[in-house]
């Protein structure tokens, strides 16, 4: 188990050994080991966020300029050339006007769940390597933690519809909760198959198990479905079943005031992003590819030209009503996961 349990070094473990050295021969080892930790941590999640934040404003952006195009229209227009800044402008806005809290939510579950979707999310990320340095944790278990990170949106999800006090948000929470559960298993079932794959839950083992081929090209059915899941898991269309316009208004953001909004549209891009990097790393390799880029590029080009298939899927495809998503989900998606984990048990386990 102590085996099982070990985190080897990592971008947050190489800054806690570099300070902690530092430290020691200036306040003493009792205070510098808790000090260089939160150094550390604060390092990684301030060059994480950069990160995250460069690309939520520059596909947010990207998104409604394609979208538009697509749809005969122009888009964000008048800030900035092409409309650039345009997103910064709305993002003033909402920060602007005031957070206001309905009278029969819980005041508190209601305003901290949001947040705590996205402290998930950003944890998350700390286990997933950009590079073959660039991990924030690198554990042995690091699949796993993921997996269960996953699991938790579910859960925060309906905390903070139905605190809301409001109908609909709770209806529309429900829909999501529904939706993400039934999607779960399928998502395990390719979990597993990748895990037998590369004989290791350790994301550097994974990548470095795809040196010769993809996971995508050695099993396609895996890799499609883990697509559909992970639109599925962060409500992108077709599956945005939690914006059902003509039913349901905003779903369980219903009652979410400016501020949190301006947060909600973060924390969609940012899900974005982790599951473009969660395909990148389980299927495509990672940061693996020729030395004509650097590795952090490749990880890059991979998320972006997933990016761009889940916006496509968007100006594509209408959104599904919810029990057809459900029997997708039931009859569709778990079967042929089942027959994923089968064949590679087959093909290259057995």
């Amino acid at each position: 188990m102590d085996e099982m349990l070990q985190i080897s070094s990592g971008f947050i473990s190489n800054i806690f050994n570099s300070f902690q050295s530092a430290l020691n021969r200036i306040v003493g080892p009792a205070i510098a080991a808790p000090l260089a930790l939160i150094i550390a941590f604060i390092a990684f999640a301030v060059t994480l966020m950069i990160l995250v934040t460069l690309f939520v404003y520059f596909v947010g952006w990207f998104e409604r300029k394609f979208m538009a195009r697509a749809q005969s229209r122009h888009g964000p227009t008048y800030v900035g050339k092409y409309g650039i800044l345009q997103n910064f402008a709305d993002l003033v806005k909402l920060l602007s006007k005031e957070n206001i809290v309905p009278d029969n939510a819980d005041k508190y579950l209601f305003q901290v769940s949001i947040p705590a979707i996205l402290g998930a999310f950003v944890l998350m990320l700390s286990f997933i390597p950009l590079t073959q340095t660039y991990v924030g944790i690198d554990t042995s278990i690091g699949l796993i933690v993921v997996f269960m990170l996953l699991s938790l949106a579910p859960i925060l999800i309906f905390v903070s519809g139905w605190t809301s006090g409001n109908k609909f948000a709770s209806i529309g929470a429900e829909r999501s909760v529904v939706l993400l559960i039934s999607y779960e298993i399928p998502l395990l079932l390719v979990i597993v198959a990748i895990a037998m794959l590369a004989n290791s839950y350790n994301f550097s083992s994974i990548i470095s198990a795809q040196n010769g081929f993809w996971f995508a090209v050695l099993m396609p059915i895996g890799f499609v479905v883990f697509f559909i899941i992970m639109m599925a898991e962060f409500e992108r269309p077709p599956f945005d079943v939690r914006e059902a316009d003509s039913e349901l208004i905003a779903g369980w953001l219903t009652d979410v005031s400016a501020p949190y909004y301006g947060l909600v549209l973060f924390l969609d891009y940012a899900r974005l992003f982790t599951g473009s990097l969660l395909i990148t790393v389980l299927f495509l390799g990672g940061y693996l590819g020729p030395s004509i880029l650097p590795p952090f590029a490749w990880t890059i080009v991979k998320v972006v030209a997933i990016t761009l298939l889940v916006i496509l899927a968007r100006v594509t495809f209408v959104r599904m009503r919810i029990d057809r998503i459900l029997r997708l989900g039931w009859l569709y998606l778990t079967p042929l996961a089942i027959v994923n984990l089968l064949l590679t048990f087959v093909l290259f386990i057995h």
